[in-house]
């Protein structure tokens, strides 16, 4: 008998208990934006898609990588999870650094513009500056795209985009010439 394998499905249910109680900077459920960002990924192989689900796991839960390779995450989606993983960077108080070092690696890189994009939705940015009116939304997630759009096919940015933020398509196209 085969060992029962660690599906898409799986790893939508484990990103939803695992970041449950969890909120965001705008009190907002957190799980919500694990399972947007895993949505977004849909065009994707399952490896991406489940690392897309998981990607926070590392960084805001106990969940370690032994865990996640015990429960049957494969070793490439859990390569994907750590690259992404700002804790397991060599400065991970070094933002754009840490942009560079995922940029190396295709699928990390598909990851985080799914996750940069759903940080980047309108409403969120603009909910963000009222609430922090001297502390306007930083220029970091603009900056950041511009390295990651350029270590991936414009065609596979376009389709994580039209999932998640469809407001950065134009964004996209006017790096893309």
């Amino acid at each position: 008998m085969t060992e029962p394998r660690f599906t898409v499905e799986t790893a939508m249910v484990l990103a939803e208990v695992a970041h449950n109680r969890q909120k965001d900077k705008l009190k907002r459920p957190y799980r919500e934006h694990v399972l947007a960002v895993g949505d977004a990924l849909a065009d994707f192989d399952d490896d991406i898609r489940i690392a897309g689900y998981l990607h926070d796991i590392a960084e805001d839960t106990p969940i370690t990588k032994q865990a996640l390779l015990d429960m049957g995450v494969s070793e490439r989606a859990v390569g994907i999870i750590e690259r992404v993983t700002r804790r397991f960077q060599d400065d991970p108080d070094d933002y754009a650094a840490g942009i560079e070092y995922i940029a190396q690696d295709h699928d990390a890189t598909l990851v985080k513009i799914a996750d940069n994009a759903h940080n980047s939705l309108p409403e969120r940015v603009r909910a963000l500056a009222e609430k922090w009116p001297d502390k306007a939304p930083t220029t970091r997630y603009a900056e950041a795209r511009e390295v990651l759009y350029k270590a991936v096919l414009p065609g596979e940015i376009h389709l994580i985009l039209q999932r998640i933020n469809p407001d950065l398509l134009p964004e996209l196209d006017r790096l893309a010439d």
